[in-house]
């Protein structure tokens, strides 16, 4: 079969799918790295819903695919950006989220660390007009719902905070309060603006360098309550040099989707473990080449790993809080879902080039399961965007 896909000028250009997929089957527990995918949300396409309502869930898809990532080693990062936290997904779907995830989690036997932040605490017409014991308060409620589930906290960054906050102090003095009550260590994670504009300076500073520094000084303040640390900066030189500055017994997941594969690879003083947005399409691979490394095999781990940055890079091209659309079309195409919808409508964020190209990259992967599914999907997506086959 041929499939003809969208080209510059109007035009189209033929291409011919893979037939067989990779063989990937699951494996022995991971030994020299802890890696966590970060999970999509599958909506519920019969929902009468509006794009800025309250998110619909297909649960058993949702919690299906979960069981997917578990299956192959893989921990769950679960109600984080990947899941539509602040783009579709409140905080009521993501707490409910969280409560069905780590209960599926404790039945599996997985690995789960679940997004707590503060989006009870929306914009408004005048900004984020809250105070920091708001912020705080905001934290504590989220961080309640996680602990009391099961599951690890990983405190992501707070566009509220960003907001308020009027310098590295209000940083320290809330990043502090957090880490004093929690019931165990944390994973603290620092979103860039590329991922969330409205993250802009945080941690006191736009200068990276004195961000650097607060973070750090939150670290060290409280070593025994961090886990370690998710960096999405995307920045591999910055990530090496910071994760070379922790405290021992304190991880650095790298967030790095454009340089996961050298930074989990490491160097001689040192690596990344992984907690990646990536890591939900390629989830099978990722975890055949994670055991890979764990045997020593570091130029077979690459071989297996570095082809997919292409995708990735596709995938979370600027702008880059948009990439959860070609994740989600890739897991439809997989045939983990019944449909190309997403809550709040962000299936219509990326182009049907953008989404030709993606499905065009992810099957030169071998990714798809099913070759032909995966074919026939994109021909009906191509069709009904009128491009004729």
């Amino acid at each position: 079969m041929t499939l003809h896909l969208p080209a510059p000028g109007g035009t189209t250009r033929a291409y011919h799918p893979r037939t067989e997929p990779l063989a990937l089957t699951a494996g022995a527990p991971f030994t020299s790295r802890v890696v966590f995918s970060a999970a999509h949300v599958v909506a519920d396409p019969y929902a009468d819903v509006t794009p800025d309502g309250p998110a619909a869930v297909d649960w058993d898809a949702t919690l299906a695919f979960r069981r997917h990532l578990w299956s192959h080693g893989l921990g769950v990062a679960e109600a984080m950006d990947t899941a539509q936290r602040g783009m579709g997904l409140d905080w009521a779907g993501a707490a409910e989220l969280i409560r069905r995830s780590a209960a599926e989690a404790k039945a599996a036997g997985g690995r789960i660390a679940c997004g707590v932040g503060t989006d009870q605490l929306s914009a408004t017409g005048i900004g984020y007009p809250y105070s920091l014991d708001q912020v705080r308060a905001a934290y504590e409620e989220q961080l309640a719902v996680c602990e009391e589930s099961g599951g690890q906290a990983i405190l992501m960054a707070s566009r509220a905070l960003c907001a308020v906050a009027e310098g590295p102090e209000d940083y320290l003095e809330v990043y502090g309060h957090l880490l004093r009550q929690s019931a165990e260590p944390v994973i603290l994670h620092w979103l860039g603006p590329m991922f969330d504009p409205a993250l802009e300076g945080y941690w006191g500073s736009t200068d990276l360098d004195a961000a650097t520094r607060t973070f750090l000084d939150v670290i060290a303040a409280h070593p025994d309550k961090v886990d370690g640390i998710k960096v999405s900066l995307l920045d591999a030189r910055r990530e090496v040099e910071l994760r070379r500055m922790l405290p021992d017994g304190v991880r650095c997941y790298t967030g790095d989707d454009f340089h996961y594969p050298e930074l989990i690879a490491g160097d001689d003083q040192g690596f990344s473990h992984a907690l990646l947005g990536i890591f939900d399409p390629l989830g099978p691979l990722a975890a055949e080449a994670v055991r890979t490394l764990d045997t020593g095999h570091t130029g077979a781990f690459r071989a297996l790993l570095d082809p997919t940055v292409e995708l990735s890079r596709h995938l979370f091209q600027a702008p880059t809080r948009y990439y959860k659309t070609g994740v989600v079309l890739l897991a439809w195409l997989a045939g983990h879902q019944s449909h190309f919808t997403m809550v709040g409508g962000l299936q219509s964020a990326r182009s049907l080039p953008h989404l030709a190209r993606a499905y065009e990259l992810a099957d030169g992967l071998g990714l798809f399961p099913d070759p032909a599914l995966a074919e026939s999907r994109m021909k009906h997506l191509l069709t009904v965007h009128g491009v004729a086959q």
